[in-house]
């Protein structure tokens, strides 16, 4: 399954990029995350241990997310679980000040119940997720700052 998510924020790259990065808060705020832990960093990398999905229907898995601060995060898996696992964030600064985000998704797990099971509604689920980040930007970061003013010197 492929998405591609893109949504336009108005809090930093570096602010956006930080939640992201910030695998062992994932509990707290994102649906479906059940544990998230790193267990290994080198540079710029994390190991991470997650379970995700519900109490009775859930999957522990591991995963290497590349961090390029505050531009892109990369997160593959080559657990037994999936036949391919990747996403990717990625922040660009827009010229208002904000940001445009933009997350990939493309994963396929070895289990076709599974895959069944969420690929219902992979769509919503990838925005959820997307929105489920905003959400928590604005707790961790209060209210984002608007546009600058626009200064009309055509009066001049």
């Amino acid at each position: 399954m492929k998405h591609i998510e893109r949504h336009h924020s108005r809090y930093t790259p570096t602010q956006l990029f930080d939640l992201v990065a910030d695998v062992e808060r994932y509990p707290d705020f994102l649906p479906w995350v059940i544990h998230a832990r790193v267990y290994g960093r080198k540079e710029a990398t994390l190991l991470v241990e997650m379970t995700m999905g519900t109490s009775f229907l859930h999957k522990r898995f591991t995963a290497t997310a590349v961090l390029d601060r505050p531009h892109r995060v990369n997160v593959n898996s080559h657990d037994p679980a999936f036949e391919r696992f990747e996403h990717i964030w990625t922040f660009d600064p827009s010229a208002d000040g904000g940001t445009n985000v933009e997350y990939r998704v493309d994963f396929k797990l070895r289990s076709h119940l599974l895959q069944a099971l969420i690929g219902v509604s992979f769509a919503e689920r990838a925005k959820e997720m997307v929105r489920a980040y905003m959400v928590r930007a604005r707790r961790v970061y209060g209210a984002p700052q608007s546009a600058p003013p626009r200064i009309d010197d055509s009066r001049a």
